[in-house]
């Protein structure tokens, strides 16, 4: 990664709806989740996209999600916080200011609509959407670069590097690779 600070952003792989679990807390992730995210973590392993610190959601899909990234990255110092869970923007502008006193490049797994609250507020440019017209898809990974990591909460002061979608990664089990 480049020598500056780096906010990682991704938002949970696709959960299970139907997986009669109690409650959305416990929701895991679908069978395209599974797949999906571990390509995530490839493409952050192959771009050198390593947080030095996650911080994750604890409901059932994020941790499961993180569990299938970080199997690409290796052993990343991970921290389950609580207050990530329906976190509002407000939130986790004190989240991220509070854990990136400790690091530069780091990382948190959630959920919408605070992760898209969260990529508009500090991103210096407007970040593309789908064609649905949707900003953090499951299992969207976006990547902040910012000049040190005390901006890393402060509106507008990070330039978008990379907004990865399932999508736009080659799924490496079927390429061989």
């Amino acid at each position: 990664m480049l020598n500056k600070a780096h906010l990682i952003l991704l938002r949970h792989a696709k959960s299970d709806w139907h997986s009669g679990v109690a409650g959305d807390f416990a929701r895991p992730l679908a069978p395209r989740g599974r797949k999906e995210a571990p390509r995530i973590g490839h493409w952050m392993q192959r771009n050198g996209i390593i947080p030095d610190l996650s911080v994750c959601s604890p409901a059932t899909r994020t941790r499961e999600t993180l569990a299938a990234v970080n199997d690409k990255l290796g052993v990343v110092h991970i921290v389950y916080e609580d207050a990530l869970y329906g976190a509002s923007l407000r939130a986790l502008l004190g989240l991220v200011e509070e854990y990136s006193r400790d690091c530069n490049n780091l990382m948190l797994t959630g959920h919408n609509p605070g992760m898209d609250e969260l990529l508009r507020c500090l991103s210096r440019t407007r970040p593309p959407l789908t064609e649905t017209g949707k900003l953090m898809t499951t299992a969207t990974l976006a990547v902040l670069g910012f000049t040190n990591a005390g901006s890393m909460s402060k509106a507008a002061a990070g330039e978008l590097l990379h907004l990865i979608r399932p999508g736009d990664v080659v799924d490496t089990n079927r390429s061989g690779a």
